[in-house]
């Protein structure tokens, strides 16, 4: 199967084409969640779901006092603007 382009909005692009977007952006699927992904990068580690209606990422210990930041993207938005949003980090 062939992935759709970049500004195809995310709702269009099939499970297994999400998690191979994943799995090439560096994410580590959950075992026992597994509609969770873990990312870790040089100065930032994440964890990303795949909710119902939105993606959601957990930066961790990315806040002020090392709290958690949390952010959620509908899968309404395109592939290449979650990408942007969730790989740059907090």
């Amino acid at each position: 199967m062939i992935m759709p382009s970049a500004d195809t909005p995310l709702y269009n692009h099939p499970l297994d084409e999400i998690e191979k977007w994943l799995r090439d952006n560096g994410c580590e699927q959950d075992r026992k969640e597994p509609h969770c992904w873990s990312i870790e990068r040089q100065n930032w580690k994440a964890q990303i779901c795949l909710e119902i209606e939105e993606l959601t990422v957990c930066y961790l210990e990315a806040g002020e006092g090392k709290r958690d930041i949390q952010r959620s993207f509908k899968y309404s938005l395109s592939r290449e603007d979650i990408e942007a949003a969730v790989f740059s980090g907090p």
